[in-house]
């Protein structure tokens, strides 16, 4: 499994990473309930395959993903790079304080590899925060200080601090490019990796559903369908046409290329500069032998290009919002 640097943290994680949020998940949670022996089996088999890096947040479950994950990862501890969130409401320093050590002891830990702000701060003190990481990065209880969802603005008020951010986490797929129109560039500027999240824009991309009206409500939230329908709050027209062509599209360079249509997907955004790890939901072993052969996967460059023009009308449709659930109005990445 291939490695790559998270900025000048020294830290490597593999280029396909695990997204932990279902874990600890009960049946009214987003992702509904998740059994602690497919957890269990899953960290230690991707474990076995060179996958290194585990994501997870705070948020997750109500911190029951990061209890979860120290869970699996007891005995294996050493093996893995831990990735978790700290909420923006959580960053007064006292606070952020307290909320660092609750997810080490959620986690079983006495470190976090890469603590990550998970949205821009809006209503504490940007310096202030981003002095106590360095705090805790002193101390040892953090390796590496990282943000996720962070637009340009955002990161360079971020920057000015003083701090050294070696990770963006990002939503970058084939289908959501609106990083490449100003973020990812400023990212590299900073030698600041990106962690791509839903490379598959939730499931939207394996090739799973035949029409858009097959796609669940709740998975059509986004952008790029109406905000007439059900569960959106975006309010914008969409761009279904747009995704209904592209959708049709990688189903025939996957036919061409003799690659499933997900595993296209993921490593179209592994191919792309600047990625350090692309981030997947995995529930259970025939998941993770699904999605685990992409990272073997190396698209020519000309695959990648008509990968790209393919999808092009849809990033001139949608623009610069990486926000794939707010309007351009109300963005939270900016």
């Amino acid at each position: 499994m291939d490695k790559r640097p998270c900025g000048k943290s020294g830290i490597d994680v593999s280029v396909l990473g695990i997204g932990c949020w279902a874990y600890g998940g009960e049946e009214e949670d987003y992702w509904g309930a998740q059994a602690q022996s497919d957890v269990d089996v899953v960290v230690r088999g991707a474990l076995d395959q060179g996958i290194n890096y585990f994501d997870t947040a705070e948020a997750y479950n109500d911190g029951r993903s990061e209890e979860s994950l120290g869970k699996a990862l007891r005995g294996r501890r050493g093996e893995a790079v831990i990735g978790t969130k700290v909420s923006p409401g959580n960053t007064e320093p006292s606070v952020l304080r307290e909320h660092c050590d609750a997810s080490l002891q959620r986690l079983g830990t006495d470190y976090i590899d890469i603590y990550f702000l998970h949205w821009a701060i809006t209503k504490h003190s940007v310096p202030d925060a981003f002095a106590t990481l360095a705090e805790l990065q002193s101390e040892g209880k953090i390796r590496s200080i990282a943000v996720s969802n962070f637009g340009p603005k955002q990161l360079t008020e971020a920057l000015e601090t003083g701090a050294r951010i070696d990770v963006n986490q990002l939503c970058y797929n084939l289908a959501s490019r609106a990083i490449e129109v100003g973020i990812l560039p400023l990212c590299r500027q900073h030698d600041i990796a990106v962690f791509a999240y839903m490379p598959l824009l939730q499931g939207i991309l394996s090739g799973k559903y035949e029409t858009l009206d097959d796609i669940p409500p709740e998975r059509t939230r986004t952008l790029h369908f109406s905000g007439e329908r059900p569960e959106s709050r975006h309010g914008e027209p969409g761009a279904e046409e747009e995704m209904c062509r592209v959708l049709a599209g990688m189903r025939e360079i996957s036919r061409e290329e003799d690659i499933a249509m997900d595993q296209l997907a993921l490593a179209w955004t592994m191919a792309k500069p600047g990625v350090a790890s692309v981030l997947v939901g995995v529930r259970n072993m025939q998941q993770l032998e699904a999605n685990a052969p992409a990272a073997d996967i190396s698209l020519s460059p000309e695959t990648v290009t008509k990968l790209d023009e393919l999808t092009e009308p849809l990033l001139q449709k949608l623009g610069a919002n990486a926000d794939y659930f707010q309007g351009a109005a109300n963005s939270r990445v900016r």
